[in-house]
């Protein structure tokens, strides 16, 4: 189907029409057992994605809900491709990596739907970040459904790009119902824009049945975003034909409800004005079926994805490595002014980069790690953010889509987790999903451990969890060196890349050399050499595991200490050394909890991989059993 770039009735008919018969073949198809999975049709609300893309330019981005394969087609992305994808098929837009909930097709702008509920705002607020930091004045529209107004990220990447004025169109697909349960059993009010306009954002409520309302009302928010004055919100009231998901048989829906969405839909409407004739409809839906019919049959002919692909695209090359162009010195540094000056470093030579969170600007961070970085750099490189971490790191994804490097501060560890979706479900799949197209080059900085004086929610170790994620690096700095050497290397990696800092660690004071070669976000460093035992560990753990071999080595015993440094990528063949050259005998030492902690996971590895060098069990020393010197002894004399 050929569109004109004239947007008359008869195009926007032909737009509507294409996507509707589009989605209802994607229904047969999966009745009849062509699609794996669960499928969110847009059918009833094609007005919204044809109209909105009426508004706006080639170079503008869209992020869409789950049920966006109507804006993928309006956007211009292939219908072979979006339907290969749906089933599939190696031929899809993202071949075969993503199927319905997750496609994407960034080629043509659409950085795609997401599967999780209200996650896009966040992300969008993050594509409109780089448009003003790139100078640029494209916009950003998001889509979402009523459903997902009560989620939390929807609402911090609203507060987000209002705190910023960022050029992004919030547009809230009001269909009436959130998956299986009616707006007004959950929501008060009769229209959700009172959300946007307690958030000091212009908001309106439009349209959605009508393509032209939405077109004139998205064209109006994206010149109040070029002017630099967004966000916007848009409430586009819609209905929905067809049940939540392919399978749903909407026992729940009333029948009155079911039929007025019969007829006041928007191509029921558009056939009601008389505005085109009968046979110009019958001409095109001819024409329509006609081409959808060709679509499947070459869709369905395609292989399925070769599952010895399934891993690829997980990572990115290994970064080429060079040499800092500045003056190589060795200064005296506690570790905090290490990470500060590494910060620096990479904002002189990255002018793209970004560093931000919580206090991180003005303040310096509650431990001063960002100090002086603001009143350096200015206040748009180096700024602080409302008190939001969905909206902190999802934005850090946006960004990354879009070329531009970020750091961000999530000030405890432990608050990681109220937006943890941001890093496994996010940023974890963006190369993956789009096969290399995009990626999401970010750098998430955080501190954890126990000290004295910290509460329950401030003393947790949480590497574990971070490390077991595929599509992200997890470091662990243990000394002012590798503090400095390893926010320089995670900062220049193509991929997400998390530092956890232990705040134990901050004063701790050495020479650290700046300069020479900028290293990958990968490898252990062995720091001794013991022909009796391996002590293998990270983090806070290395000190007194360095002191432990010191007092080992007066009793006659020869310990080494490999620090892991990365516990994502794992550096297997250091351990591999480790073990093989201390007779066989290893122990392994973290600060986490001993259940389900990292030190599991390497203990496993040397006994599955090198069973026949170990001489004696593979042992653990957990956080609470500090006394890692006499531990030590008991185990090993």
């Amino acid at each position: 189907m050929t569109f004109s770039s004239e947007f008359t009735a008869l195009e926007a008919y032909r737009r509507m029409a294409f996507i509707r018969a589009f989605e209802e073949r994607v229904q047969a198809l999966s009745l009849d057992g062509h699609v794996a999975g669960s499928v969110h049709l847009c059918v009833g609300q094609e007005a919204i994605p044809v109209g909105a893309l009426a508004a706006l330019r080639p170079d503008d981005r869209i992020l869409a809900t789950y049920r966006g394969h109507g804006w993928a087609l309006a956007r211009g992305s292939n219908p072979t491709g979006v339907l290969a994808e749906i089933v599939q098929r190696e031929g899809g837009v993202n071949g075969g990596r993503a199927g319905s909930p997750l496609l994407s097709d960034p080629k043509v702008g659409f950085l795609g739907e997401n599967s999780i509920v209200g996650a896009g705002s966040p992300i969008a607020s993050g594509v409109g970040l780089a448009a003003k930091a790139q100078g640029s004045d494209r916009v950003v529209v998001t889509t979402f459904g009523d459903g997902a107004m009560n989620q939390g990220a929807t609402t911090e990447g609203m507060i987000f790009a209002a705190a910023k004025n960022l050029p992004v169109i919030f547009i809230c697909e009001n269909n009436g119902w959130a998956e299986m349960t009616p707006r007004n059993r959950t929501t008060r009010g009769s229209d959700l824009i009172m959300r946007g306009e307690g958030l000091g954002i212009e908001s309106h409520v439009v349209d959605g049945g009508d393509p032209f309302a939405v077109r004139d009302a998205v064209a109006a928010a994206a010149e109040t975003c070029r002017r630099g004055e967004g966000p916007v919100f848009l409430e586009c009231k819609t209905v929905r034909l067809s049940g939540h998901y392919n399978r749903d048989i909407e026992h729940y829906r009333p029948k009155a409800d079911k039929q007025n969405a019969i007829d006041t839909e928007p191509l029921t409407r558009m056939r009601s004005t008389g505005v085109l004739n009968e046979d110009t409809i019958a001409e095109i839906e001819a024409e329509i079926e006609a081409e959808i019919e060709e679509i499947v049959k070459s869709v369905l002919a395609m292989p399925t994805p070769d599952p010895e692909t399934a891993l690829d695209h997980l990572y990115g090359p290994p970064v080429e490595l060079k040499a800092d162009a500045g003056h190589t010195e060795t200064k005296e540094l506690t570790y905090q002014r290490a990470v500060n000056r590494a910060l620096a470093d990479e904002l002189d030579t990255r002018p793209e980069l970004l560093v931000y969170g919580e206090d991180v600007g003005f303040a310096g961070g509650i431990f001063g790690v960002s100090r002086g970085l603001q009143k350096k750099y200015g206040e748009e490189r180096v700024f602080d953010t409302p008190i939001s971490e969905s909206a902190i790191l999802g934005s850090s994804v946006g960004a990354g889509l879009e070329g531009v490097r970020t750091v961000t501060e999530i000030m405890w560890a432990d608050f990681v987790f109220v937006a943890l979706d941001q890093i496994i479900n996010q940023a974890s799949n963006i190369r993956y999903v789009n096969r290399s197209a995009v990626h999401a080059p970010l750098t998430i900085r955080m501190q954890q451990g126990v000290t004295p004086g910290s509460c329950a929610q401030h003393s947790q170790s949480i590497e574990a969890i971070l490390a077991h994620i595929p599509g992200i690096k997890v470091g662990l700095p243990a000394t002012p060196q590798d503090a400095y050497n390893m926010t320089r290397a995670a900062i220049a990696d193509p991929d997400p890349t998390i530092l956890v800092e232990h705040r134990s660690l901050y004063q701790v004071t050495a020479p650290v050399d700046f300069g020479g070669v900028v290293e990958r976000a990968e490898g252990a460093r062995q720091h001794r050499d013991g022909k009796d035992l391996t002590i293998i560990t990270w983090g806070s753990t290395l000190a007194p595991s360095l002191e432990a071999a010191e007092e080992l080595e007066r009793d006659g015993i020869s310990a080494g200490v490999l620090d892991l440094r990365w516990l994502r990528p794992l550096d297997v063949e250091a351990i591999a050394r480790a073990v093989t050259s201390a007779a066989g005998r290893v122990l392994v030492v973290h600060e986490a909890h001993t259940s389900g902690g990292f030190g599991a996971e390497v203990a496993a590895r040397i006994t599955e991989l090198h069973f026949e060098t170990l001489t004696a069990p593979v042992q653990r020393l957990r956080s609470e059993e500090r006394r890692v010197g006499k531990e030590c002894r008991s185990r090993w004399s």
